[in-house]
């Protein structure tokens, strides 16, 4: 379940590796360094990983699941909620975390991975930095993604909160998957997993569910957010080609109206639910009296986009800089697909 305890929990680790991966930039690269060098720096990599993991597990378990009752492991099935988007979320953060992972790992003297998922990738960069083999990276690495997520969903299923779901666990894996399977056949990311967000009005209407303020709705409004497939044409061009290297297309899928997970619920004043018999349709009545009927749809976008990485820099901070936060969709003019018909946006995000 990609409760928003759990968007934070995936925030928080991008966002410190996104610290390191800046930092990991400027320091000397693992072909210039002596044996003794190398040894230090596998050291402190393998000692920082293990103490990040216990460290950063042991933390989400007293912010995130010591103030909610546990009880025995369960499982819980969320895949028809929020129109999928929190699957993407899901797939999306471990493919963004093997990018970072990966990124410090070369920093670490490790090779890149293949075919596994999550933060194993981001570990497996920094291995080749430490001066591990390739086929020591990708073990290592791989082995600590797969644990360290797992270990998230496994904590989720003692939560009475929330439950271990194999939607999350699936969607993780495709996320680190589809990383690997460029990074081993192509060495490259042709096809990139990207996000978007604008605001929306929607959690003016739940607050508590989908944000108080314009920070934890980017976290928790659905409504607002998309998810690309950024794809670089030029790569799959001849080298000869003049096709600008930069330049990206994309693909883009977003839902809205979305004011609850399930789709067939009555909303009371006082925040009680209740089944709705009609499918497809939340309402929520106010104080008031009054009733707001909202009917979940979903949206498709094609639009342009840039490769940062593409961009030519000497600086090392710069490249560093460009690659993290290429993980973002620039706005550029889209056009949208959704039950409504087809329209144009100038400007979307």
């Amino acid at each position: 379940m990609f409760s928003n305890s759990h968007h934070k929990k995936l925030i928080i680790s991008l966002f410190f590796l996104f610290l390191i991966n800046i930092s990991l930039a400027q320091k000397l690269p693992a072909d210039s360094l002596t044996s003794k060098q190398k040894l230090i720096r596998k050291s402190l990599l393998l000692g920082s990983m293990t103490a990040y993991t216990v460290g950063s597990l042991t933390l989400l378990d007293l912010i995130w699941y010591q103030p909610y009752q546990t009880t025995s492991f369960h499982f819980f099935n969320d895949n028809a909620q929020w129109c999928q988007m929190d699957k993407c979320g899901h797939g999306f953060s471990a493919y963004s975390s093997a990018r970072l992972i990966t990124q410090s790992m070369e920093w670490a003297g490790f090779e890149t991975s293949a075919f596994k998922t999550g933060l194993g990738h981001l570990s497996t960069g920094a291995l080749k930095w430490a001066g591990f083999s390739r086929k020591q990276s990708i073990f290592i690495g791989q082995a600590f993604g797969l644990l360290y997520l797992s270990s998230v969903e496994i904590m989720d299923g003692f939560s009475k909160e929330w439950g271990f779901s194999w939607g999350d666990e699936v969607a993780n894996f495709a996320g680190g998957f589809a990383f690997s399977l460029q990074q081993y056949y192509w060495k490259e990311q042709r096809i990139q997993l990207k996000f978007s967000y604008h605001q929306t009005s929607f959690p003016a209407y739940r607050p508590n569910i989908l944000g108080n303020n314009s920070v934890e709705q980017i976290i928790k409004d659905y409504n607002g957010q998309t998810y690309w497939l950024s794809i670089n044409i030029a790569s799959f061009l001849k080298k000869e080609a003049k096709f600008p290297k930069w330049l990206n297309v994309a693909f883009g899928y977003g839902a809205t109206n979305m004011i609850s997970g399930k789709n067939n619920l009555i909303i009371y004043p006082d925040g009680t639910t209740a089944t709705n018999p009609v499918n497809n349709q939340t309402e929520i009545i106010d104080k008031n009296g009054q009733t707001n009927f909202f009917y979940r749809y979903r949206k498709y976008y094609f639009s342009l986009d840039i490769d940062l990485t593409k961009i030519k820099t000497k600086s090392r901070f710069l490249k560093s800089v460009f690659s993290a936060f290429n993980c973002f969709k620039l706005s550029f003019p889209s056009i949208e697909f959704d039950k409504y018909g087809t329209h144009f946006k100038p400007f979307y995000f």
